[in-house]
């Protein structure tokens, strides 16, 4: 299993994956044409483009046996409440391909990813996940994340009833991985 940084002259497949991950996961989370809309607005080519050329936001193709299995987006400082943002980052997205669930590839990918980032001199990485996908929290607890604060997703079309999230960190120093 691989991590493969993204250029811009990999937008085609990375948009692909990012597409056909994503909808995997949450095409019955939206109403009305949100599905579509979001796709647009989170991985279009435009946006793509933008955030490949944004040296604080990475992007990474999860390759399993030559293939693509998922995709990371990193953004290497950001803002939380009690932490410096320099040297605090979010994983903002982590999707697994289905047919690849369950192969210790997630695992594996956001070892490496924390391990780069503890390189990178990063104290904590954070993340946020909606409250009702208890399988996504029971990995991150498994792997170190601990409970920070809620919040709400802003997304028009997105089912109210789905909008509650969970911020969770995990302390990068010392790393210390199960």
């Amino acid at each position: 299993m691989i991590l493969q940084p993204v250029n811009a002259d990999q937008i085609k497949p990375l948009q692909a994956i990012c597409n056909l991950a994503y909808a995997q996961s949450f095409a019955d989370h939206w109403e009305q044409n949100g599905l579509e809309l979001y796709l647009e607005d989170q991985f279009g080519t435009k946006r793509l483009i933008q955030d490949l050329a944004d040296p604080l936001i990475a992007y990474y193709l999860i390759k399993y046996e030559e293939k693509i299995a998922g995709f990371i987006k990193i953004k290497l400082e950001a803002a939380l409440d009690g932490f410096e943002t320099t040297k605090t980052a979010e994983l903002e997205k982590f999707y697994i391909l289905q047919e690849y669930k369950g192969l210790g590839i997630g695992k594996t990918a956001l070892r490496m990813l924390m391990q780069f980032l503890a390189g990178l001199q990063k104290m904590q990485l954070f993340l946020c996940v909606i409250d009702t996908n208890h399988t996504a929290i029971a990995f991150y607890k498994k792997m170190g994340f601990k409970f920070h604060s809620k919040t709400e997703l802003d997304a028009r079309y997105f089912k109210k009833e789905l909008k509650g999230m969970h911020r969770m960190i995990v302390n990068l120093s010392p790393l210390k991985i199960k």
